[in-house]
C-alpha cells in the first residue's frame, strides 16, 4: 500500500456502497484520490431497501445504461374511491430500475476510475491520530471519513453528529407482470386507512411489478391489506417474487453533518424530501459535489467540506410543513372530495413533475402518442435483457 501522502493509507474511506457513496467514490476517485469504500454487505447491491424509481432529474445527474431502466411517462393517481385521474408532462418521465444491478454498475464504475471496494467490511469506529483517522477493526488510516451509510449512519453515532429522527415505515414486493396494469403509468393510491401520511403504489420495473406502501411515524404498514384489494379492485392475483422493507428518513436535511476530516452525505445525512420520501436524485448529486469539495479541501487548499456543503443543500422548508400536513392524514371522504377537483389534480400533476416538460409541446399528440406506442408494445412485447 502507498502512503506517501501524510502516511495515510487512502486520502478517502467512504463507508456504505450506497448511491450516494458510490456516486462521491467515482467522482473522487477520477479526479486523483486514492478511494476505498468499505461495505458491510457481501457485495453491492444485496439486500436493496430502495424501491429505485428515479425522477428524470436523477436521469440527467448520471448517465445510466438504458437497459437497467424503464421509463415511464405518466402517473395514475386514485383517490381513496378508486376513481382516477391520469397525470402527464409531455417530456417529462420517471424510471423505474433493476436496481440490484443499477448498485453494482455504479460499483463497477467506482473501480474503474480506480476507487478500491471492499466487501464485508463493517464500520465500527475511527480514533484520530494527528490529521489522520484510524479505522477500528480495518486497521485502515485515512485523510477523509465519508459515511454514507444509510439512514441510521454508524459514522454519525461514532462522532457525535446529527442523526434522523423520523422516518416513514415502507414494505414493498415484487411480483410477476400483469397485462391488466399500465406500464406507462405509476398507480399511486391516496388512503389514509390503508396508507396515512403517504401513499400506496404500483410500478411497472423492467422485469416485475413493484407493490408497495410507506406509513407516517408511528404507524404500522399493511401490506397484505393493500394486496387484497388490489386483488379485488383491479382484477389480479399478485404472485409475489421477492420483497423488500425499509426505513425513510422524512425529517429533512440534517444541519450537524460534519466534524473536521468526516462528512455524512445521502440518508446518513437526511438528504430525502420529507414530502415524497425521494432521496436518489439529492444522493447523485450532493454525492458527487461532496466528493469535489473533499478534492479541493486535500489537494488545493479548498474549504472544509463538512461546512461549504451544508450551505449549498436545499433547507426544503415547504416541503417540512407538507409533511406536518401529510401526517395528519385527513378523513378518505376530504381526500375523494379534494381529488375530484380540476385545481387540486393540476397541483398534483405540478408536484409529481417539477413543473418541467410540456412547453411547446401538444398535449393530447402527446397522448396519442404513447397509445400508440402502447399498442406496439402490446403487439410485440420486448423481451427481458439480460444483466452480463
Amino acid at each position: 500500500m502507498d502512503t506517501s501522502r501524510d502516511g495515510a493509507d487512502f486520502d478517502l474511506v467512504i463507508i456504505g456502497a450506497s448511491f450516494a457513496g458510490l456516486a462521491a467514490a467515482r467522482t473522487a476517485a477520477a479526479r486523483g484520490l486514492r478511494v476505498a469504500v468499505l461495505e458491510a454487505k457481501t457485495e453491492p447491491g444485496a439486500r436493496i431497501h430502495t424501491t429505485g424509481i428515479l425522477v428524470r432529474e436523477a436521469i440527467e445527474e448520471i448517465d445510466i445504461p438504458h437497459h437497467l431502466t424503464r421509463r415511464v411517462p405518466g402517473v395514475r393517481l386514485y383517490s381513496p374511491n378508486l376513481t382516477h385521474a391520469d397525470l402527464f408532462s409531455p417530456g417529462y418521465s420517471f424510471y423505474t430500475t433493476r436496481t440490484a444491478d443499477l448498485v453494482r454498475w455504479m460499483a463497477c464504475a467506482a473501480e474503474a476510475a480506480g476507487a478500491e471496494i471492499r466487501c464485508g467490511a463493517r464500520f465500527t469506529g475511527a480514533e484520530r491520530a494527528g490529521d489522520l483517522l484510524h479505522l477500528a477493526g480495518s486497521g485502515l488510516t485515512t485523510r477523509f471519513l465519508i459515511g454514507a451509510d444509510g439512514a441510521r449512519s454508524a459514522v454519525a453515532r461514532a462522532f457525535g453528529l446529527a442523526r434522523n429522527a423520523r422516518f416513514l415505515t415502507g414494505l414493498e414486493v415484487e411480483v410477476e407482470p400483469d397485462p391488466t396494469i399500465d406500464p406507462r403509468l405509476l398507480h399511486c393510491f391516496i388512503d389514509s386507512r390503508l396508507a396515512p401520511g403517504y401513499l400506496a403504489w404500483i410500478a411497472p420495473g423492467p422485469d416485475v411489478l413493484q407493490l408497495g406502501l410507506a406509513v407516517r411515524p408511528g404507524a404500522r404498514p399493511d401490506l397484505e391489506a393493500f394486496l387484497a384489494r388490489v386483488e379485488r379492485h383491479l382484477g389480479f392475483a399478485p404472485r409475489i417474487v421477492g420483497r423488500r422493507s425499509g426505513r425513510i428518513p422524512c425529517g429533512g436535511p440534517l444541519s450537524r453533518i460534519g466534524a473536521p476530516g468526516v462528512l455524512l452525505i445521502g440518508d446518513a445525512a437526511g438528504w430525502v424530501s420529507p414530502m415524497t420520501g425521494g432521496g436518489i436524485r439529492s444522493a447523485f448529486r450532493f454525492g458527487r459535489r461532496a466528493a469535489a469539495m473533499v478534492v479541493d479541501h486535500l489537494q488545493n487548499g479548498g474549504p472544509a467540506p463538512e461546512i461549504a456543503l451544508v450551505r449549498e443543500v436545499p433547507k426544503v422548508r415547504l416541503k417540512r410543513l407538507m409533511r406536518r400536513a401529510l401526517d395528519l392524514a385527513p378523513p378518505n371522504l376530504v381526500v375523494d372530495t379534494a381529488l375530484a377537483l380540476p385545481a387540486v389534480r393540476a397541483a398534483a400533476e405540478r408536484i409529481y413533475f417539477h413543473r418541467r416538460g410540456g412547453a411547446g409541446l401538444d398535449r393530447a399528440a402527446y397522448l396519442r402518442w404513447l397509445d400508440e406506442q402502447r399498442g406496439k408494445a402490446i403487439a410485440a412485447p420486448e423481451a427481458p435483457k439480460q444483466i452480463v
